[in-house]
């Protein structure tokens, strides 16, 4: 995967250290129901859509980049799925990342979906209950995407103790 410039341009002072990120993951789904996943280049695997905003991109705006860019699907975010911090990931340069990742579920509205750039094999529409091998990331995302649109945001409330 493409290193946004403005990460390129931390990394050159702040060396390895950890980043704390903004991410975005973009749920889309059809008119049938079906949702949109890519194969990525660096694992081969199956992945549902997502990104890095750039500085000062609106997250909703920013799924709606990449779902274009990866995909060529033009979508519409509906609305917000899941707000989490996920755990860092060290990469294989030793770059130490770790994300706030907000879902959002969005609805598939043109375009035909095809690889649109070097960050994945393959891209296809897959009904829910005939996903390919997908992680344990992919498959809540999908799963809280496809809950009754009046339930609240997920988010994880542990460790707010006290203060929630």
């Amino acid at each position: 995967m493409a290193t946004p410039d403005f990460i390129s341009t931390l990394r050159a002072s702040a060396g390895h250290q950890l980043l704390w990120l903004p991410g975005v993951t973009a749920l889309v789904f059809d008119d049938e129901g079906r949702v949109l996943l890519g194969r990525r280049s660096d694992t081969r695997k199956w992945s549902v859509v997502g990104g890095i905003p750039d500085p000062g991109e609106q997250p909703a705006a920013c799924a709606v980049r990449e779902v274009y860019e990866e995909t060529a699907v033009r979508c519409v975010p509906e609305r917000v799925v899941l707000v989490q911090a996920l755990d860092p990931v060290t990469y294989e340069n030793g770059d130490v990342c770790q994300y706030m990742d907000i879902t959002f579920r969005c609805r598939a509205v043109g375009g035909e979906a095809r690889v649109n750039d070097d960050e994945s094999l393959d891209v296809a529409w897959f009904t829910v209950d005939a996903l390919p091998e997908l992680n344990e990331f992919a498959l809540f995302r999908i799963k809280q995407a496809m809950s009754d649109a009046d339930a609240p945001t997920w988010f994880d409330s542990t460790g707010l103790g006290s203060f929630g």
